[in-house]
């Protein structure tokens, strides 16, 4: 449109050779990339200054208030989507009790790391830094069927130089503490399986997926591109695996990028996570790496025996938006599942019931509740077709927890919903 109309005013413009007109298009498209170019520069710039606690820059005729929102993808795109969370909660983390400026209780580094808030995003995170590695707290073994999940968000503009890497991965420690300081320079000692994400400048960003054991390559992948990382520069992006005794499946946001049958090794049990970031020519205050919402699960939820044969199913796996009945996109594969087993067997009736946590205010929990489990039934609706007449809706708030509340990970467990037979 914008070039639309820069060419109807050069119409009017008297008596011009072709290489003039030709002369004067360029320069306007240039502009145009430049100005397009210099805002999302100082719209990078501005988080990191805010992140790193430096004063606002104020310019004539700016207001504070910035009121573009991040717009929540369709559910359209993530009818493919089959990502479904573990049963069990073993490990929850998003730095809510965290203090800002500091690198996490019980997390290892061979660097520096801090929790921060960004301007815009909901919680805390914390920031990665170039060439360290971070060893999560997670003490528990995942065993041989586990998921995990977290949001990264990658505050990039390029300048010319490569992209730091943002790799996570799982390891063992076997005899050793999962924090070891051992783990910050040799993690794949025992087994280990690592997935690096390239970010993009110049070039489509790009996966790779390599695993060892005892020391020795295990699995190593092709690398495979994933062009549409780059849309999400300065948005969270969520990450979730699955893994199955050997197979492990990689999503990024509603995208399958993985699914390799044989990349995980058994010989070892896997008990940490952890993240790394390789060195990159930028200064610190030209990139931001953060990561939030970590969360490790184990078992496979078994829907269709456990709400047709034993009359309940409960689930962490649907997720909301903070304090609010949005539902989140990851959440889609779990809601297709029920949906699934509900048109399968049309006469089953049921109740949906909303549970949160005892942070916040009790009634607000139990209104909160009530609005979650209405959000999941209008989505069966309107997106699956599931008949209205055939759904029941409750909320319980925080008065039924089915763990301890003073944990991070009870929190995680008690954020549920559940469906009823009746």
């Amino acid at each position: 449109m914008k070039y639309r109309n820069l060419l109807l005013a050069l119409v009017f413009v008297p008596a011009i050779s072709n290489a003039q007109l030709n002369g004067l298009i360029n320069k306007a498209k240039n502009k145009v990339t430049q100005r397009v170019n210099n805002k999302t520069d100082k719209a990078i710039d501005d988080a990191l200054d805010e992140i790193e606690g430096k004063p606002k820059k104020q310019t004539p005729n700016s207001s504070n208030t910035n009121t573009e929102t991040t717009k929540q993808p369709a559910v359209a795109s993530y009818t493919k989507y089959d990502f479904i969370a573990g049963e069990k909660i073993l490990y929850a983390e998003d730095f809510a009790a965290e203090a800002i400026g500091e690198l996490p209780l019980g997390w290892n580094t061979n660097g520096t790391g801090e929790v921060v808030t960004i301007p815009n995003q909901t919680g805390k995170w914390l920031r990665l830094h170039k060439s360290f590695i971070y060893l999560s707290n997670n003490t528990k073994e995942f065993g041989d069927n586990y998921t995990i999940e977290f949001d990264m968000l990658l505050q990039l503009k390029n300048n010319g130089w490569g992209f730091p890497e943002l790799s996570f991965g799982v390891l063992a420690s076997g005899t050793l503490s999962t924090t070891d300081n051992s783990f910050l320079k040799d993690y794949d000692v025992n087994a280990s399986v690592l997935t690096s994400i390239y970010p993009g400048a110049s070039s489509p960003s790009r996966l790779k997926i390599v695993s060892q054991l005892n020391n020795g390559t295990y699995f190593s992948s092709s690398e495979k591109e994933y062009g549409e990382l780059e849309k999400y520069y300065g948005k969270p992006v969520h990450v979730a695996v699955h893994v199955q005794k050997e197979r492990l499946r990689i999503w990024v946001n509603e995208t399958k990028a993985f699914d390799v049958p044989k990349a995980v090794p058994l010989e070892h049990k896997m008990n940490q996570l952890f993240f790394k970031i390789s060195h990159t020519n930028y200064a610190e205050n030209d990139y931001g790496l953060f990561i939030s919402n970590l969360k490790i699960a184990t078992g496979l939820p078994d829907t269709r025996h456990k709400l047709l044969e034993e009359g309940k199913f409960s689930t962490t796996g649907i997720l909301f938006d903070v304090n609010a009945a949005v539902i989140k996109p990851e959440s889609f594969g779990m809601i297709k599942e029920i949906a699934t087993v509900l048109k399968e067997n049309p006469t089953v009736k049921i109740r949906i019931v909303g549970h949160t946590s005892s942070d916040g205010d009790d009634a607000a929990n139990l209104e909160l509740s009530k609005k979650r489990a209405a959000a999941v039934k209008e989505l069966l609706i309107k997106e699956y077709g599931i008949d209205a007449a055939v759904i029941e809706t409750d909320g319980k708030g925080e008065t039924q927890p089915v763990a301890d509340n003073k944990t991070k990970e009870g929190k995680a467990a008690n954020r549920r919903v559940e469906f009823i037979k009746l």
